[in-house]
């Protein structure tokens, strides 16, 4: 506002010193021309009745704020309910150490509008501790010097909360594989041992990264209502030789211990890749008794489930595929029409996000894995918090913004189709690869 415009408001304020309209206009000039000691003038000796709409009250109180009178803020404000009223509330019981009226009105003007969150404010309200404030991980300090970086990293990893097949989109084919001949047994021991069937055994699941593989896992876990134990590489693999095969060995003793029990092993590849192509004996000595361990010769498997995962199925030691071991392998392939749209609405659940037509997406979203519309969702959400940010009040998730992302997401699972292919073309002697040529043929691929 230049001077000229600024004077005849002046100007009119003098004529008519009671309008509080005309004086929160007032304010509002001065605090653009960073004049806030002279707009302090006009506020410190009013009220809130002064002062007729929840913005014009907002507006003094910031003023007061910014002139270092909490207290007066705090009488403008004490009564707000709009999310920027409740915002200087929250400062003003900053300053003056009325924390839990603090704390309660950050969290309503945040839950109001979400483009208002204040990390500074929060850590005064909280007294530097940020964990207290609803959707903020507590950050957990591990002050032992001496502790091994993979103990640390045991200790601040959160326990995962239990997965059913509801939490996965799609995939209905592979579900009720793993329900006759994965879940069934767990459920009804009794049966399966009258016809001397053992309740376990090993699960092989392999497809193209990131169609949820690992999702499935967990959920037949959930399903079966078994400890999952999800045993990373780091787990076993140890520089040290004789190493890898105990922790291995103890891995699966405790398995057996706390049955039923489902272990989980992700990129299996690593403990069991093809011998002939191991330089190292004793890369040689992990598969065989990775393989022992199968066969659970020497102990007592029932009731331990062994899933692993791969991408590259052709790189494993056949010797893990004969009856026994992993004799069960399922085809994860890439989510149908259907299971996309399944998928996307499971990741836009809980988000800010207009009603629209999912089913149009995932038409347009073929060839993306589980992973690639993750992506695509949380680009969408980039856009929508863009918009936010710029028109300083939430943007919910829109179409346009999916289709925004649709242009920057791409599907990443052709590479991975194409290799299969080969094999299932040219090296599918014992029929492994059926499933991905059926795939393929299905969805004109192959």
């Amino acid at each position: 506002m230049d001077d000229a415009t600024l004077d005849s408001l002046l100007r009119a304020l003098e004529a008519a010193p009671d309008n509080g309209a005309l004086v929160a206009t007032v304010l509002r000039a001065r605090l653009a021309r960073e004049e806030a000691e002279q707009a302090f003038r006009l506020v410190r000796d009013r009220d809130a009745a002064f002062f007729a709409t929840d913005a014009d009250r907002t507006l003094a109180a910031r003023v007061c704020r910014l002139n270092g009178d909490p207290a007066r803020a705090h009488a403008f404000v004490k009564d707000a309910s709009s999310g920027d009223a409740l915002l200087e509330l929250a400062y003003a019981c900053a300053s003056l150490d009325k924390i839990p009226e603090g704390q309660r009105a950050y969290r309503a003007a945040v839950d109001a509008n979400a483009t208002l969150d204040d990390p500074p404010l929060a850590a005064r309200l909280w007294a530097k501790d940020v964990a207290g404030v609803p959707g903020r991980a507590r950050l957990r300090v591990i002050a032992n010097d001496d502790t091994a970086r993979t103990e640390a990293a045991r200790i601040l990893k959160n326990e995962p909360q239990r997965v059913t097949f509801a939490d996965v989109g799609g995939l209905e084919a592979v579900k009720e594989q793993i329900r006759k001949r994965i879940i069934l047994p767990f459920q009804k021991p009794s049966l399966y041992q009258r016809f001397r069937k053992k309740v376990g055994g090993g699960i092989l699941l392999y497809g193209p990264p990131g169609c949820g593989k690992t999702l499935l896992a967990r959920a037949t876990a959930g399903e079966c209502n078994a400890k999952f134990v999800n045993v990373a590489l780091t787990d076993v693999l140890d520089m040290y030789i004789g190493e890898s095969e105990r922790k291995l060995h103890a891995i699966f003793q405790e398995a057996r211990r706390v049955t039923p029990s489902v272990l989980f092993f992700d990129e299996i590849e690593a403990l069991a890749g093809k011998r002939q192509f191991t330089r190292e004996a004793t890369s040689s000595k992990l598969v065989s008794v990775l393989l022992a361990e199968l066969d659970g010769f020497a102990q007592n498997n029932t009731g331990v489930l062994v899933l692993a995962a791969t991408n590259v199925p052709w790189g494993l030691d056949p010797a893990a595929r004969r009856p026994g071991r992993f004799d069960r392998v399922l085809f994860v392939p890439p989510p149908d029409r259907p299971a996309r749209e399944s998928i996307l609405r499971l990741l836009l659940d809980g988000r800010p996000a207009r009603s629209m037509d999912v089913a149009a997406i995932a038409e347009k979203t073929s060839g993306f894995s589980g992973a690639d519309l993750e992506s695509l969702v949380e680009t969408a959400a980039d856009h929508a918090i863009d918009a936010s940010i710029e028109s300083g009040a939430e943007r919910p998730i829109e179409a346009a913004h999916l289709k925004a992302a649709l242009a920057e997401v791409k599907p990443t699972t052709n590479e991975w189709l194409t290799t299969a292919r080969n094999h299932a073309r040219y090296a599918n002697e014992a029929g492994l690869y059926d499933d991905v040529q059926a795939f393929l043929e299905r969805h004109g691929q192959g």
